[in-house]
C-alpha cells in the first residue's frame, strides 16, 4: 500500500484548496468520478499514438484527478453507496483502458512477449480489486500487499517516462499477481484465526 509520506488521506488535504473550488463550481463527486474515466481514456489514446513520455505525465495528472471524487464526496458530506461502487467500477475500466492504449501499439508490431505482459497485468489488477471486495463481502478488511492500484499507476507511469515499457509491464505483472495472492493469504489466515478461537460464553 502507500507508504506513510503518500497516503490518499495525505493527497487529499494537500489537494483542500481545489476540492473547495470543485465542491462550490456544483460539480458532483459522480461527475468527477466520470470526468476521471474520461481523462484516462485520453491518456490511451495519446499512449495509441506511441508517445510514452507524454502518455507517462499525463497518467499521473488523470491519476491525481482520480482522487477529487472521494475528497469532494468527503468535503461536501456527499458520498453514497452507489458513488462508491460506480468509484470502483470505473477505476477497473480506467485500468483496463489504458493498458488498450499500449496494446494499439504492440499488437501491429506483433510483441507477443508485452502482449502476454500486459495480459498478465490485467488479469492480476483484476485479481487484487476482487480479492478486497470479496474480503469485503465477508466482513474483513483487506489492504494488503505490494501493489494497489496507485503503485500500480505510479510505476507504469516511471515505465513510461523513463521509456521502459516492458521492464515496467514485467514488474507489474508479477507483482500484481503476487499481490492478488497475498490478499488470498491474508484472508485464510484471518478466517483460520477465526476458527481457533474459543466459542464466546454469552453467545
Amino acid at each position: 500500500m502507500l507508504t506513510d509520506l503518500v497516503t490518499k488521506d495525505r493527497l487529499r488535504r494537500w489537494a483542500l484548496p481545489l476540492t473547495r473550488l470543485v465542491a462550490q463550481a456544483g460539480l458532483t463527486p459522480n461527475m468527477l468520478t466520470v470526468i476521471g474515466f474520461l481523462l484516462n481514456a485520453g491518456v490511451a489514446a495519446v499512449l495509441a499514438t506511441g508517445r510514452w513520455q507524454l502518455g507517462g505525465v499525463l497518467l499521473l495528472l488523470a491519476s491525481a484527478f482520480d482522487l477529487l471524487d472521494g475528497a469532494v464526496a468527503q468535503y461536501a458530506h456527499k458520498a453514497t453507496a452507489f458513488g462508491a461502487f460506480l468509484d470502483s467500477n470505473l477505476d477497473r475500466l480506467s485500468e483496463a483502458v489504458i493498458y488498450f492504449g499500449l496494446l494499439w501499439v504492440y499488437a501491429p508490431q506483433g510483441m507477443t512477449t508485452e502482449i502476454l505482459l500486459i495480459y498478465a497485468t490485467i488479469v492480476g489488477s483484476l485479481l487484487v480489486s476482487y480479492a478486497r471486495a470479496r474480503a469485503e463481502g465477508l466482513g474483513l478488511k483487506c489492504e494488503v500487499g505490494l501493489l494497489a492500484r496507485p503503485e500500480r499507476v505510479i510505476l507504469l507511469a516511471l515505465g513510461l517516462l523513463l521509456n521502459q515499457v516492458t521492464i515496467a509491464l514485467w514488474l507489474l505483472a508479477v507483482l500484481t499477481n503476487l499481490t492478488a495472492g497475498q490478499r488470498v493469504l491474508h484472508v485464510w489466515r484471518i478466517l483460520q484465526n477465526q476458527q481457533k478461537l474459543p466459542p464466546n460464553p454469552l453467545t
